[in-house]
């Protein structure tokens, strides 16, 4: 009872609350009025929660994980198996090559022919060495249909020294050679004369020279090297040659320049000239600078040079100055396999008594010297590798020269025949502007270091400006040359040369008659030659040899014939001190 009193006590003090609060409200300042609601419904469902699948256990009893023991009874198995044991696999090895730094060869063959040469080399240390070989070579002659002595003999000595240090290494050698050689050459028509006249064919050179190198490591002076050659025959010529060069790299801005310093001095004389008694002297004083700048970009490389020359004549007594381009270039079209190269380079040759008397050992010693004005070599080509083991190179040049020196017989002096040499049986040098143009190819191949080949063909076309023809020049040359190791013992080459076809003159003295002055056309000739040998041991071998297996006595100059086929056989021994 009581608590029902207590809650309608409540309730009527709310409703006491209350009914003072709206009394109050009525009584603000805000008019009364009938307030519509236009608003419409708008009903809205609340967000749905998806019960989870994986429901949450609050159970102490599915809490609880249950610790599961593992046991492994393990027992042994019997086996008769054994595993062998490895064993590396054996290779055979072929024994090192040994190498001598020594050797001997010896040799006999027809025409009396007689080759010997001796190679020595000693290392005193490390860093020193010495060494020298000395050589001869020699033939009785006996060509057929020859009227006078053909014999010939060439020896040679030479010695050199070596060092080789941190930053620099350098030699010195020094040598003489000694050669003989005659004037058999005589014309068809003027054999009788010169028997009549018994004349000496004969003639020889010596040659003695002094030089040396020098190269370092990590400066600007790269390499430099001198030489002396002193050169004469028995016909009272004589000829000096000194010649220094030079390589240096100059800095600029950064850069490095490469240039070559070349001092070229010539001087000789002869005791006459071709037509008189009179003394015949020539030289020549050359200062050369060339530098260059190469530029590497990918698969570009360039290089950017010039030529600059200071000749001074000491017989005419004067003096100029020459420039030449010496411009190459290269790119990598295809790797290795195909690469583009050109360029145009121009030079300042100098000729000389020795390099002509070595070329052709048949010329007269009445020579006048002059060097060679090349105003440009321009060049382009392909080269590159057809397989790893076969490479090839195809080229175009077109060269233009101005005093190019060429060989053409000298006039026959059949009013005052004086010397050997006066028959038509000798050369002379006639100097002429020749503009060239040259397509070769050649191809290499090294099958594996017992068997390598090589083959090459070049063909020539010649414009003169003052002779009637390009005397001695050939339009065609090639060679091949071919070696192979058949097996430990025996070895086998071949080399074979190709000459095309030259023109030459025989001019008379006094000769008023158009008829006996005209060129004539020396024929092409094919060399071909062979060897095959056997080593016995690792020191001595022996080999064999055929020369001119063809057997046709070509004419290499006008008039002169060489030997027919040659046979030769002769023995090499290598050994150690």
């Amino acid at each position: 009872m009581r608590k029902h009193i207590k809650n309608i006590m409540v309730v009527g003090v709310v409703l006491i609350t209350v009914s003072t609060r709206s009394q109050n409200r009525r009584n603000d300042t805000i008019n009364t009025g009938v307030i519509d609601v236009v608003k419409p419904y708008t009903p809205t469902i609340s967000d749905a929660f998806k019960v989870k699948e994986t429901p949450s256990l609050d159970d102490e009893t599915t809490e609880t994980k249950k610790e599961i023991k593992y046991n492994i009874f393990s027992f042994p198995v019997a086996s008769t198996f054994t595993p062998a044991k490895g064993k590396a696999a054996t290779v055979e090895k072929q024994a090192p090559e040994k190498l001598y730094d020594n050797y001997a060869t010896m040799g006999l063959g027809s025409y009396t022919t007689i080759l010997g040469e001796v190679y020595l080399n000693h290392a005193i240390n490390r860093n020193e060495s010495v060494g020298g070989y000395v050589s001869h070579h020699s033939s009785g002659g006996d060509i057929e249909g020859v009227s006078f002595a053909d014999s010939f003999s060439n020896s040679k000595i030479n010695l050199n020294y070596a060092s080789r240090l941190r930053d620099l290494s350098w030699n010195v050698e020094a040598g003489f050679q000694h050669q003989m050689y005659n004037w058999y050459g005589v014309p068809e028509s003027q054999i009788t004369q010169a028997l009549n006249d018994n004349i000496d064919v004969g003639h020889s050179f010596y040659e003695a020279h002094f030089g040396g190198d020098i190269s370092f490591e990590d400066t600007y002076i790269n390499s430099g090297n001198f030489f002396f050659r002193r050169f004469g025959d028995n016909q009272g010529s004589g000829e000096n040659r000194l010649k220094i060069q030079s390589t240096v790299d100059v800095p600029i801005n950064g850069e490095e320049i490469s240039t070559d310093l070349i001092i070229d001095y010539l001087g000789g004389s002869f005791d006459r000239n071709y037509f008189t008694d009179e003394e015949l002297s020539y030289g020549n004083f050359q200062i050369g600078v060339s530098p260059s700048y190469e530029l590497k970009q990918d698969d570009l490389t360039v290089n950017l040079g010039v030529s600059l020359f200071y000749l001074s004549d000491k017989e005419s007594g004067k003096s100029k100055f020459y420039i030449y381009p010496n411009f190459t270039a290269s790119y990598r079209l295809v790797n290795d396999v195909l690469i583009a190269y050109g360029g145009i380079q121009g030079d300042l040759i100098q000729n000389s008594y020795y390099g002509f008397a070595n070329e052709n050992p048949f010329v007269s010693p009445t020579l006048f010297v002059m060097p060679n004005d090349r105003l440009y070599n321009a060049f382009v080509g392909l080269n590159g590798k057809l397989s790893s083991n076969m490479s090839y190179n195809i080229s175009g040049r077109y060269i233009s020269d101005r005093n190019r020196a060429l060989y053409k017989t000298n006039v026959v002096r059949n009013l005052t025949p004086e010397l050997g040499y006066d028959y038509g049986n000798s050369f002379g040098i006639v100097y002429d502007n020749v503009d060239a143009f040259s397509a070769a190819g050649e191809i290499n191949v090294d099958v594996n270091r017992n068997f390598t080949l090589g083959l090459k063909a070049e063909y020539f076309t010649y414009n003169t400006n003052d002779e009637a023809e390009p005397w001695n020049l050939p339009d065609v040359k090639g060679s091949l040359f071919l070696d192979y190791q058949i097996d430990e013992k025996w070895f086998a080459g071949a080399n074979l040369y190709y000459v095309g076809e030259r023109k030459d003159i025989l001019e008379m003295e006094g000769s008023l008659t158009p008829e006996a002055n005209v060129p004539t056309v020396l024929d092409s000739y094919f060399d071909a030659n062979a060897h095959v040998g056997y080593h016995v041991n690792e020191q001595f071998s022996i080999f064999g040899k055929v020369n001119n297996i063809t057997d046709k006595a070509y004419q290499k100059w006008q008039n002169f014939p060489v030997q027919s086929i040659q046979f030769f056989a002769g023995a090499t021994y290598k050994f150690d001190f």
